[in-house]
């Protein structure tokens, strides 16, 4: 009886599973077309690291590593927020850290099968089929599925936090609009741009009631208070670190410059063919016939597409701005274009056959761009150079890559003097009973730079070099 509910299951079920099953592939594939760790990452995995011995100190203080922190708020770190940290910790607490290159890849193919179901929830089960592949097959989803940072794990929880919101509000379950409030919350506490969709849901009920009716809703409340109670912590923690409870937002609003400085406000528009080469294009034809056909008076429609304008609004204000930073609205672009899609009845299939093969030509050419440009001389180099690294004990190392170095070796680590001179090189490992090394790689101060060629010509004068590789990483030994 098992064995022929076991193959009724997969029958039925065949198509999402097989969607689910690429999707899982590709973002694994993306985990490895980098050699190297990106900074964000490494700075979220070392806290991971950090927190599973000490829970409670959510700093750069007393560490062996530090993130570039340039507006003297040192050692403060509440700009980074906290909740993939602590998750990353469980891993660390448990001793399966080795594992952990793998959860945004499963947080992401999760994020899938959430958009089919509610998808099917919405529409039908060939839209949510349909919107479930386009986000399988997303350039931008998939590519950072493969990062450990923040933005496909708040795509997650918006999803979570978007049927959560339908089933409490619109199908009247009081459980869900508890869970809205729960899942809203660990959305904000993933990544503080989640904040922008606050009005979403006030300007939806209002659209749909007409009034404010929905006040009266005593469920509404509690899952305020649930918002509420989520937050106490990090309420507690910004007054204990900055003398206010909203200190870490704070810090974070004013802090987002510093890495990479601001681009201009059409950003995400200028950058369409890196972020949505195919889902932009198909999201503009399916706004077209909503808008053409009123299908906005819907309010499956005109719910997500609340989402997309009120978030996107908000982050076009933002100064600065990444490619990852507008994955929040995925979820609503691939459900509108499969909505979209479905109601082309018999030419549905043809569209799909040319959707499909477009994001898997750009999904190919995603990867084989990563590999190329990541897999060469300078990063093999660099890993070379921590690989090194490891078979020394307990040191300072010199370096303008502290957290990445720290990643690798878990040694102290400290960064390059400023202004470069020789007391200011010497200072930075007075205190250092243990040999001290100065880690020099192209990997961040390319030869190509004329200051970089002096400190390194100033480096092979007057220290030991231990390690080069190809001209491009050493490593020097300076002893007290």
């Amino acid at each position: 009886m098992d064995i022929v509910k076991t193959k009724d299951f997969l029958k039925n079920n065949w198509t999402i599973i097989l969607i689910l099953t690429l999707a899982f592939i590709i973002r694994v594939i993306f985990v490895f077309s980098s050699p190297v760790i990106w900074w964000d990452e490494s700075v979220y995995s070392n806290f991971g690291h950090d927190l599973a011995i000490n829970p409670f100190d959510y700093s750069f203080s007393d560490k062996f590593w530090t993130d570039w922190v340039p507006d003297g708020s040192w050692p403060k770190a509440g700009f980074r927020p906290p909740l993939l940290p602590y998750t990353l910790s469980l891993f660390y607490f448990l001793r399966v850290d080795f594992l952990i290159i793998f959860l945004m890849p499963v947080i992401g193919t999760i994020s899938v099968f959430l958009v089919y179901l509610f998808g099917k929830k919405l529409f039908n089960k060939r839209a949510g089929l349909i919107s479930a592949l386009l986000l399988c097959l997303s350039v931008s989803h998939s590519k950072f599925s493969g990062r450990i940072l923040t933005d496909v794990y708040a795509t997650f929880f918006v999803i979570l936090m978007l049927i959560c919101f339908w089933k409490g509000y619109e199908e009247n379950k009081n459980k869900y609009k508890l869970l809205f409030g729960l899942f809203f919350a660990l959305g904000i506490l993933s990544r503080y741009n989640m904040l922008w969709f606050l009005p979403v849901f006030f300007i939806y009920l209002l659209i749909r009631d007409k009034s404010l009716k929905f006040l009266k809703d005593k469920y509404l409340w509690y899952s305020l208070i649930i918002f509420i109670i989520v937050f106490i912590p990090w309420f507690v923690y910004g007054y204990s670190a900055y003398g206010n409870i909203f200190g870490s937002f704070i810090h974070a609003s004013t802090s987002a410059s510093f890495w990479g400085g601001c681009q201009s406000w059409y950003f995400y528009f200028q950058n369409k063919y890196s972020i949505y080469p195919v889902i932009g294009v198909l999201f503009l034809i399916s706004s077209a016939y909503v808008f053409y056909k009123k299908e906005y008076f819907k309010k499956e429609v005109y719910l997500n597409l609340l989402l997309i304008i009120i978030f996107a609004g908000f982050m076009i204000t933002m100064c600065h701005k990444e490619d990852r930073h507008i994955l929040p609205i995925f979820p609503s672009l691939v459900l509108i274009s499969g909505f979209f899609i479905d109601k082309l009845n018999k030419y549905w299939k043809i569209v799909m056959l040319i959707v499909i093969v477009s994001m898997i030509f750009f999904i190919g050419s995603a990867i084989y761009s990563d590999y190329s440009k990541s897999y060469n001389p300078k990063n093999i180099c660099f890993l070379r150079g921590n690989e090194f690294l490891n078979s020394i004990d307990k040191s300072l190392v010199i370096t303008d890559e502290s957290p990445i170095i720290y990643y690798y070796t878990k040694l102290e680590t400290r960064y390059y003097p400023e202004p470069w001179t020789t007391d200011n090189l010497r200072a930075k490992s007075l205190d250092r009973a243990s040999d001290s090394y100065v880690f020099f790689t192209d990997f961040d101060m390319p030869l190509s730079i004329e200051k970089n060629t002096l400190i390194k010509t100033y480096l092979d004068l007057n220290f030991e070099k231990l390690f080069e590789c190809e001209n491009r990483t050493f490593i020097y030994k300076y002893k007290q």
